[in-house]
């Protein structure tokens, strides 16, 4: 700033650079604004895949549910058998 500027031409400056910064900012979100139009679709994605975790976690636990039930079966199957031979 010149010394001779008056106090009302520096706020003009002042002015004028902070709309220069803010002209900035909004053309840097309105090239960034282009991934909004994806926003609907990216939160369609998220919750389905929420939920395929979801489905993941309740298949793990049924295969683990089943996993027990055949190792018992096996168990008491192999019992009879041994049982059978007078074991």
């Amino acid at each position: 700033m010149a010394q001779d500027e008056s106090p009302l031409d520096q706020a003009a400056r002042r002015l004028d650079r902070a709309l220069a910064l803010l002209e900035q900012e909004l053309a840097g979100r309105s090239s960034a604004g282009a991934g909004e139009l994806f926003d609907p679709a990216r939160n369609g994605l998220a919750a389905e895949l929420e939920r395929s975790r979801e489905r993941e976690g309740a298949l793990a636990a049924a295969g683990a549910d089943a996993s027990r039930a055949l190792g018992n079966a096996i168990a008491e199957i192999e019992a009879l058998l041994d049982a059978g031979r007078g074991g």
